[in-house]
């Protein structure tokens, strides 16, 4: 695995060289817009909203619009004007307690590896972090833009979480979101036992992307038949429960966890299949 940048930590005098690698991986499948007589690809002109005329990329330009259907024109010179000088170091700003981030700031990790010279220091913050139970906020300059981001320990390695700045992050409070509703006492009781029986450790590893494995699946089973539609019924789609009396509702809940049946479904239904091969 290629590392994507190369840089260092800081935090007060100390300096560490790190080499940053992406901690995810997401595989979709791509699909082409085909003309439905011959299966031709289908491609797009760039044509003006005023004539419908196409447009060369010769004349185009980017354009803000601060008000409908008003735009001020923006220059490669005016975003080289705005941009933040990329450095190659990862300053830590602050230390804060993990506990005190709500997750919903977190969006995408990244590797640290050390080079050599910086092993030990590495090791240091690492679990210095970990015994504190706190993480690293930096500010980090990748591929041209300013991001918010962490640096927490995973297992053995330092991990860089890109986060979403304050000002990113959209309120709730336009949504007709329950505050305070007078909840009796059994149904908080029920329905705080069906959480326990329903609970069990975390298990990453049993969780997969079934709508992607099932696609693929079905692609392949296409290709084999010639592009005919292979045999099966439709999956029958769930009307939603009308909850009437919620007590009644839990009980039935609660005797089906203790009987294990909706608990033991729900790892089924989760648990990885074989690998599929990609189609060719």
């Amino acid at each position: 695995m290629r590392a994507i940048w190369k840089g260092s930590i800081s935090f007060g005098l100390v300096n560490v060289p790190i080499s940053l690698y992406p901690a995810t991986t997401r595989k979709e499948l791509s699909f082409h817009l085909l003309r439905k007589s011959d299966l031709s690809p289908i491609k797009y002109k760039r044509v003006a909203e005023a004539d419908g005329k196409e447009v060369s990329w010769e004349q185009i330009v980017k354009g803000y619009e601060y008000e409908k259907g008003k735009f001020v024109v923006i220059t490669d010179e005016d975003f080289e004007r705005a941009d933040i000088e990329a450095t190659q170091t990862i300053e830590v700003l602050e230390f804060v307690q993990l506990k005190q981030i709500d997750p919903i700031f977190f969006d995408q990790p990244y590797y640290l590896e050390p080079q050599r010279q910086g092993a030990k220091a590495y090791a240091l913050l690492r679990e210095a972090l970990k015994k504190m139970e706190m993480v690293g906020i930096a500010k980090v300059v990748l591929k041209t833009r300013q991001h918010l981001a962490s640096i927490k320990p995973e297992q053995n390695a330092l991990v860089l979480e890109l986060m979403h700045f304050a000002e990113e992050l959209v309120s709730p409070t336009a949504l007709q979101i329950p505050g305070d509703i007078s909840l009796a006492s059994r149904e908080l009781e029920m329905a705080s036992q069906l959480i326990n029986r329903l609970s069990n450790p975390w298990e990453p590893t049993k969780y997969a992307d079934e709508y992607q494995h099932k696609l693929l699946d079905l692609i392949q089973k296409k290709i084999a038949s010639g592009g005919r539609m292979p045999a099966g019924n439709a999956p029958s789609k769930r009307s939603p429960t009308k909850v009437i009396d919620l007590v009644s509702v839990l009980q039935q809940s609660l005797e089906k966890a203790g009987r294990g049946g909706v608990a033991k479904k729900s790892a089924r239904a989760h648990r990885p299949k074989r690998a599929l091969k990609k189609a060719a």
